[in-house]
């Protein structure tokens, strides 16, 4: 009798796990008669990790421009090839001898590409100096980038998103992440907006032509003379409350080296001016190393969509097979590896970058879903992701999208937005308890608000 109430009830079971499948199929075909998939297309893979079945699949197998949510596919590969604990480094090291408070040699900065160094770096290598003792550096000071090309930005990075923050010049030796940021605060009407810009250096201009509360002036603004290749700041438009704008520098390693010879004269050290020499490895002394973890940079790159984080993971996963002076197609090659383990062919699919900033990149729902799946088989990959991950209506890139209903606070995924794409992947946490690995990919689309929407409801959809 119990035998016959055991197999009852798990036929029962299993009618509703079927029922409540194809309830959800119904419930997502549903969402595909949208009017704005009408001009547009959509890729879509879900995967029920829980019990280890697909649950839906649409277009799933076909090619998109990924946008940001590329920056999984860089940050599992670097979880899983460097670790949590990898380190970004800058060095300062020097040649020759240190005597009488005098450096009779060369000091060098070696860039280590570590997109987290702003302000608290820079002081912290300028104490090393001055806790050394050296009051004159009797050579030069040198900045070595010899870790990477000379390419500024990736293959397929729009031109005109210069000078945007967001497209930082790449470089070994990076300050604030290659750019400043702009602070208006109104004055009297009329007048000049005050203006704050950080960090402080003097490597760049600034021409204020704002206008305190004059609608007239037009929208706030800042650039700099970009096409010139130039760092005079250009800030103007009405300021009627406060203002923030960001704009980068050409170029990164000039804007480190100018401001950390200039922050070591400003503590009374004498030192020429600066110029760029790969580093003598046989005869050179270490000063000290300033660092930054993997899970520092896998918390921006996913929190906030950095560009600059996700490329650098990128390339220290070249840096990482002992390559020198590393390329982007050194850099993709440990995800080629990844994607022909995950049981793909990499010739399959397009990667050139880390962050999904270029036009030329080509993946599918499914090989992104592969990654999501493989991550969360691996507790070490898995636990720092999803704690990197944007919440639902929390924080992140996330904070303002879904703040009510079942998907709040039960979706942790990757955004990304480029012209004509908007993208969302991730994992969410059904109504049973279930843990769903996703991926959304709309293409073609003319608003981003629209496919935001549709996602949104995609969300709420799997989370019921």
């Amino acid at each position: 009798m119990k035998r016959n109430l055991f197999i009852v009830s798990f036929l029962f079971a299993c009618q509703v796990v079927i029922f409540a499948q194809a309830n959800l199929k119904n419930r997502l075909d549903a969402l595909m008669d949208a009017d704005f998939l009408k001009t547009s297309e959509v890729g879509i893979a879900v995967f029920d990790l829980t019990s280890g079945k697909s649950l839906y699949d649409y277009q799933a197998k076909k090619l998109y421009r990924p946008a940001s949510i590329e920056k999984l596919i860089t940050g599992i590969t670097a979880l899983d090839k460097l670790g949590v604990g990898y380190r970004f480094k800058t060095s300062l090291c020097y040649t020759g001898q240190l005597e009488d408070n005098q450096l009779n040699g060369d000091l060098y900065v070696i860039g280590g590409f570590d997109p987290e160094f702003a302000d608290e770096g820079m002081n912290r290598l300028v104490d090393i100096v001055v806790q050394s003792g050296i009051k004159k550096i009797n050579g030069r000071l040198y900045g070595d980038i010899s870790m990477m090309d000379s390419l500024y930005w990736g293959m397929g990075w729009s031109w005109d998103d210069n000078p945007y923050y967001f497209q930082p010049y790449l470089s070994p030796l990076m300050y604030n992440k290659g750019y400043v940021e702009v602070t208006a605060h109104p004055a009297q009407k009329d007048s000049a907006a005050l203006l704050t810009i950080t960090p402080v250096s003097s490597y760049y201009s600034v021409n204020n032509q704002t206008k305190s509360k004059n609608s007239s002036a037009g929208k706030f603004e800042v650039t700099r003379n970009w096409l010139e290749g130039g760092n005079d700041i250009l800030v103007r438009g009405n300021v009627a409350s406060a203002q923030i704008d960001r704009v980068n520098m050409c170029t990164s390693q000039d804007f480190f080296m100018h401001t950390f010879r200039e922050r070591l004269m400003q503590k009374g050290i004498d030192v020429s001016d600066y110029a760029f020499s790969d580093c003598p490895t046989d005869s050179m002394m270490l000063l000290n190393t300033y660092y930054h973890t993997l899970l520092d940079v896998l918390m921006r790159a996913m929190k906030k969509s950095d560009n600059l984080s996700a490329e650098a993971m990128f390339y220290h996963l070249a840096v990482s097979d002992g390559k020198m002076r590393v390329g982007s197609d050194d850099a993709v090659e440990p995800i080629r590896k990844k994607i022909k383990q995950l049981g793909f062919e990499p010739k399959n699919y397009r990667i050139v970058d880390g962050s999904g900033v270029s036009l030329y990149n080509y993946i599918s729902p499914e090989l992104l879903l592969a990654f999501l799946k493989y991550a969360y088989s691996n507790e070490n990959i898995y636990e720092p992701l999803y704690k990197s991950l944007p919440i639902a209506g929390v924080d992140g890139t996330l904070r303002n999208r879904m703040k009510e209903g079942k998907a709040h606070n039960n979706v942790r995924a990757k955004t990304g937005s480029v012209t004509g794409v908007s993208s969302l992947a991730g994992y969410a946490k059904a109504s049973n308890g279930h843990i769903l690995a996703f991926v959304i990919i709309n293409q073609n689309v003319l608003k981003q608000s629209e496919a935001k929407a549709f996602q949104n409801r995609f969300c709420e959809e799997l989370c019921r």
